[in-house]
């Protein structure tokens, strides 16, 4: 049996159970980030509930109404108005009748068990890195879509950059994003980290959580190229601490035009600290201890392969592969220091709108693992917050796609046209100074030809007026 349909079997027994316990579990699985560290008084829960209070409570100040129940959460500016225009004028986040998809453990597993299906066409490229590893780009080249919009200016296809989650994990609705974004005339790229999903491990050296030294090299690589082309971002789940990684240390020297994360996990180290719950915690750490074991004799020389695989948590996991290693351990403390998504988050230069859910059962609640204080203050990031959606889900019935694709291309479309709209107005004004410029340097100069003692005479009284 390959290694994917034990995974597979596994979810899908999973799968079973959520269906058959459900509604006896549904309480426990929604601890959340800090529900470990943060006790609660008795009696607290039922009070909040005959208040009325939501898990987004917090997010009430500065938050805009949208359609379906959903709010955007921004500081207010001229980019954040034209991105509201659009989402409110947006068909996928419009009512849609509920279905067997609406639970949040469906929605989830759904996106992570089930297989990918007819998927598109991929093209692979291995890209040899500085110190010798090697990481893939798959370049999706098909099916080809009739009546393409190219979405760049000058006429170049804009290229989107997807990077999945951290466990190497090529979902459906990955490959679904790639289609969609092929049919609205982008050119999707999927970035694969050492080891992952096929891509061969040739160093003893894995990246770590939100470590961006290899994005830099392919967003370079990417950009050589496709030099023309306007680049954006988009990452998944987990994937979005490699993301904010690189765009916080890039800042404006990023090549990115706009990004966009899917549930994506802002506090990885309360998150991990805290743990999953139990069937998420499980299946996430068994596929990585998979994909891993086809590397256990490369990876001996630095990492105890016996404690890695006998890990129980993904703390655990995550904490003897990259912090005690045999060559330069480390400790968790210094570990987050250097892999904190949120570490260089103010020098971010870079659009970035955040799509979550209130019942995401893998992140948790959102007052306790997103921080409201970086969408109030930022004016580069914006919070798409849905009561619905699960983590990574947003699925609607077949054969649509889940909406947040089409509310990720629909916002990168509002920026590509703010931003033109920014330099054509930049343009008029350089213009017009340069103009109104040669008329005063013009006049200037009749003057002093008329009259040759003015400058004299303008020259003597600026010196008195200095002197005095």
């Amino acid at each position: 049996m390959p290694p994917w349909a034990a995974v597979l079997a596994l979810c899908l027994a999973v799968l079973t159970l959520l269906l058959l316990l459900g509604p006896r579990l549904g309480r426990p699985w929604r601890r959340a980030v800090g529900a470990r560290t943060r006790p609660r008084a008795p009696g607290q829960d039922g009070e909040e509930e005959a208040a009325g209070g939501g898990p987004s409570d917090q997010f009430g100040d500065g938050r805009e109404p949208l359609p379906g129940g959903c709010s955007l959460l921004c500081k207010p500016s001229a980019l954040a108005q034209c991105l509201l225009r659009v989402l409110r004028r947006s068909a996928a986040l419009g009512p849609a009748p509920r279905s067997w998809l609406s639970g949040p453990h469906l929605q989830t597993l759904v996106h992570f068990v089930l297989p990918a299906g007819p998927g598109p066409e991929l093209a692979r490229e291995y890209l040899q890195l500085a110190d010798d590893g090697l990481v893939a780009l798959d370049w999706v080249v098909g099916p080809c879509a009739q009546g393409r919009r190219v979405t760049g200016a000058g006429g170049f296809r804009a290229v989107l950059l997807v990077i999945p989650n951290a466990w190497g994990r090529l979902t459906r609705n990955v490959l679904g994003l790639c289609l969609l974004a092929m049919e609205r005339g982008y050119y999707p790229v999927i970035f694969h980290r050492r080891g992952h999903n096929g891509c061969p491990l040739v160093s003893p050296r894995l990246q770590s959580f939100g470590d961006p030294s290899d994005l830099k090299e392919a967003v370079t690589y990417i950009r050589f190229r496709h030099p023309a082309a306007p680049l954006f971002a988009v990452s998944e789940g987990s994937g979005s601490a490699l993301l904010l990684s690189y765009l916080g240390e890039c800042g404006s020297s990023s090549y990115v035009t706009g990004a966009a994360c899917i549930s994506p996990v802002l506090r990885c180290r309360e998150w991990l600290e805290a743990g999953l719950p139990w069937p998420y915690e499980r299946g996430f750490l068994l596929h990585q201890k998979i994909a891993l074991s086809r590397y256990a004799t490369a990876l001996q020389d630095t990492v105890d392969t016996s404690r890695l695989f006998r890990s129980r948590t993904l703390r655990e996991f995550e904490e003897t592969l990259f912090c005690h290693t045999k060559t330069f351990p480390i400790s968790w403390d210094t570990y987050w220091d250097r892999n904190d998504p949120l570490r260089d988050v103010d020098e971010a230069a870079v659009p970035v709108l955040c799509i979550c859910s209130a019942d995401d059962p893998v992140c948790g609640a959102p007052d306790l693992t997103l921080p409201a204080e970086l969408f109030h203050s930022n004016p580069y990031f914006f919070l798409l917050l849905s009561p619905r959606g699960g983590h990574c889900g947003f699925l609607r019935r077949e054969p649509l796609p889940a909406w947040s694709h089409e509310v990720i291309l629909d916002s990168f479309r509002a920026l590509t046209e703010f931003f033109r709209m920014e330099e054509r107005l930049k343009g008029l004004s350089r213009r017009r100074a340069s103009v109104l410029g040669g008329r005063r340097r013009w006049g200037s100069l009749q003057k002093r030809e008329v009259s040759p003692s003015s400058s004299l005479e303008e020259g003597f009284s600026w010196k008195r007026s200095y002197t005095r």
